[in-house]
């Protein structure tokens, strides 16, 4: 499909920055938009709950000052996370906050959520739900969601084992919505070849972890430009849900990569309190596999530039190859 009407004429790169847990901050996501990219957070990031009034306020504010001022450039909308499960008591809270802040585009995650596709669509916000498999993702779109994001295999953090082929090609069939592709996608030649497969636009995580606006630990920065695909620990252990973590980062809390328990999924958390005692995120990593096409901590602006001209090299390279 086309994109939606609120993304066709603001983006620089058919990129959503997906919602990192501590890392995504405003500096993060304001730093995204004026790249021209959709820059997002999760509503949880900011603690206590009063606070995310405060960043959105901020978020538009600048964001509104940027555009007065570059009345010729693109500036993208931004995003907020909301987990949808019982144990995040702060949901319907948050999304009041961003009901009243009119939060262009909400990402869902976990539970097909009817009741947060009714709030946004009232005063004309997206919604985006994340999903592993065809099943969840016939399951939210049957609650009227506006687009799909397939979290495929070598996705960081939370991700699933289907390949893109397999996931996209089935989704497409069906579904009439906007696609998201998530899974390993590091620079422009992946997210053209995320469009060529179908996808509508490239949802990108862990490379924008390793940009000066993240708000992320220097040595993870560091790490994620060190290491590469086989370094990828793939486990439930931490938040239990399955994931994709730095196997080094595993090693230096004590814990063996190669031989970790499975978790407990009863236990699972998402309230006020988060995962930080599990210390996954904090300590412990998320990373997605394609980290062997990190190679330096650039700034949003920087990054965003360079990918759009690896973006036009892989569609020349593309046609060239077809038509010879």
């Amino acid at each position: 499909m086309a994109l939606p009407t609120l993304l066709k004429d603001s983006l620089e790169l058919p990129v959503v920055g997906s919602p990192l847990f501590i890392v995504s901050g405003p500096e993060l996501v304001i730093a995204q938009c004026k790249a021209g990219v959709v820059g997002s957070f999760p509503a949880l990031n900011a603690r206590p709950v009063e606070m995310l009034g405060e960043w959105l306020s901020r978020i538009e504010d600048e964001l509104g000052e940027y555009k007065s001022r570059n009345p010729g450039k693109k500036v993208a909308p931004y995003a907020v996370n909301q987990i949808c499960h019982a144990s995040n008591d702060r949901l319907m809270k948050d999304m009041e906050t961003c009901v009243k802040h009119k939060v262009p585009i909400i990402i869902t995650s976990l539970r097909p959520p009817a009741e947060i596709v009714e709030a946004a669509h009232s005063y004309g916000g997206l919604v985006f739900h994340d999903v592993i498999n065809v099943k969840h993702a016939r399951k939210a779109a049957e609650q009227g969601v506006d687009g799909l994001i397939l979290v495929c295999a070598g996705a960081g953090g939370h991700a699933g084992t289907l390949s893109p082929f397999a996931l996209v090609r089935e989704v497409k069939q069906w579904f009439g919505g906007a696609i998201l592709l998530s899974g390993a996608i590091s620079d422009g030649y992946a997210i053209a070849s995320a469009l060529t497969l179908g996808a509508d636009l490239a949802y990108m995580g862990t490379r924008f972890i390793a940009t000066q606006e993240a708000n992320a630990d220097e040595t993870y920065k560091s790490a994620l430009t060190q290491h590469a695909a086989h370094d990828i620990v793939y486990t439930n252990l931490f938040t239990g849900v399955h994931g994709n973590y730095l196997g080094p980062s595993i090693a230096a809390a004590g814990l063996d990569p190669d031989n970790l328990p499975a978790a407990d999924k009863s236990k699972m958390n998402f309230g006020s309190g988060g995962n930080m005692k599990s210390k996954a995120w904090r300590d412990i990593w998320g990373s997605g596999q394609g980290i062997g096409q990190i190679t330096d901590v650039p700034s949003v602006a920087e990054l965003v530039e360079r990918m759009k001209r690896e973006f036009d090299q892989a569609r020349e390279d593309f046609l060239m190859r077809v038509s010879a």
